[in-house]
Formats: C-alpha cells, structure tokens, sequence
C-alpha cells in the first residue's frame, strides 16, 4: 500500500483520490486448495463406481515344479514309452518272427508257463523203482490184466515220481491212492493201512507213501490215458516194462 501512495505522489494525484484495494491473496489460495481437494474427491468417487476401476482377483499362480516331480514325470514317461516298444515288438514278432526265441518267450510269459506245465512222457519213458524194500520178503505176483499184489508187512514205495492226486478210503477198509507221474500215466495202489501224505504232495520213488500191516493185500495197477496196462513183467531185477 506503501508503494501505492508513493506512486500517486509522484504523478501529483491527490492521496484522497487513490483507491487503495487490498488483494486477498490468502483467501484465493485457500479457495483454490479447496477446489483441487474437491477434483481429487470427485476423481477418486468416479473411479471407484467406474467397472473399468473395479477392484481385480489376484491371479493365482500354479506352484513351481519341484525337482523330484519333474524325476517322477521323467520315470513316467520313460515307462510309457518301454511299454509301447514291447507292445510293438510282440506285434511285429507274432506277424514275422511266430517262431522266433523272442516271440516264445513273450507267449510263455503271457499264457502263465502252461507250455512248461505240459508233461507229454508216457509210461514207457519211466524205470519203475521197487514197490517194497529190499530186505522185506514179499512175493509179487501179477495177473494176466497187469495187476501186481503181494501181502507183507512192509512200508509201500510209489513206482516212480509223481504227485499224489488223491487219497481215499479209511483204516478200517483200507486207503486207495492215486499217483500222477504225467499227464498220461499214473498209478493205482489200494489195500493200504496208512498214508503219510496228502493229495497234491510230490512223491518220490525213494521215499515210502504209505504202510500195509501185512493183514490184507495191496494191489498195484498201472494206468495210461486211463486204460489199465497189462504189460509189466517181475524179476529179480525188479519191475520192468515188457
């Protein structure tokens, strides 16, 4: 205002004529800080109703592969992979090769061994063992059918081996074994008074299956295909096959 006055004496203007207006610079200020805190409120009401402002879902992130996952899917893979070349080597083998050492060994695997199970020997291709011990005196006989019999107290041994198929009877009447030596022979022994094994137990010509008392006779019958066998000879040498 100072300044005012100074300039109105220096153009001869009378001070009673000077206007003094006083500017309210602080008040404008004041005004405009309230007009920018408005704009601001104003802004942040608008963005918060805007949907293009709205509040966004966190993506969730997959976890990061761990080293043993990444072995397991490895292994995985490595399996799948074996498996489609045996697939395709049993294909190609049974097209090409049906005969081949592969292609037999494959089959065998996959049919459970029933090739190996498969006993094709007949009773010609067995030596018969003595029935009793040597040192008990029992007298053999055989009948014209092939039938053998012989009544002695005496541990009873099995022709040859086998695995005994079935037993039956008591000790009141006897026991009747079966034994199968292959899928074709088998034997038939019956008058037994004792069996020391069960069926389906492996017997060996060696070892004694069962024991006769002496009281009754014991009967021996060869069998192929199921048809009694009437050619077995006795002599000193023991059972033989005529």
């Amino acid at each position: 205002m100072n300044d005012e006055l100074n300039y109105a004496e220096m153009l001869e203007i009378p001070v009673e004529t000077v206007k003094v207006s006083k500017r309210e610079k602080r008040k404008r200020t004041d005004d405009l800080k309230e007009q920018l805190i408005r704009d601001v409120n104003e802004r942040v009401n608008a963005a918060q109703e805007d949907p293009a402002y709205a509040e966004s879902t966190p993506i969730a992130r997959a976890p990061e592969e761990t080293h043993r996952e990444r072995t397991q899917r490895h292994i995985l893979m490595a399996e799948f992979i074996a498996a489609c070349a045996l697939c395709a080597v049993i294909f190609f083998t049974n097209i090409f090769l049906p005969g081949s050492a592969v292609n037999t060994f494959l089959r065998g695997l996959f049919t459970g061994g029933e090739a190996e199970a498969a006993d094709t020997r007949v009773y010609t291709d067995f030596a018969l063992s003595p029935l009793v011990n040597d040192s008990v005196d029992a007298e053999i006989a055989v009948s014209d059918t092939g039938v053998l019999s012989f009544t002695a107290q005496a541990s009873v041994y099995p022709p040859a081996d086998g695995t005994l198929l079935s037993v039956n009877g008591d000790a009141e009447t006897g026991y009747t074994v079966e034994v199968g030596h292959s899928d074709s022979f088998s034997t038939v022994v019956s008058g037994l008074d004792t069996v020391y094994f069960a069926a389906g137990d492996e017997l060996k010509a060696t070892i004694p299956m069962g024991f006769s008392d002496g009281e009754g006779e014991v009967r021996v019958m060869f069998y192929s295909d199921g048809s009694l066998i009437s050619g077995c000879t006795v002599s000193e040498d023991g059972l033989a096959w005529s």
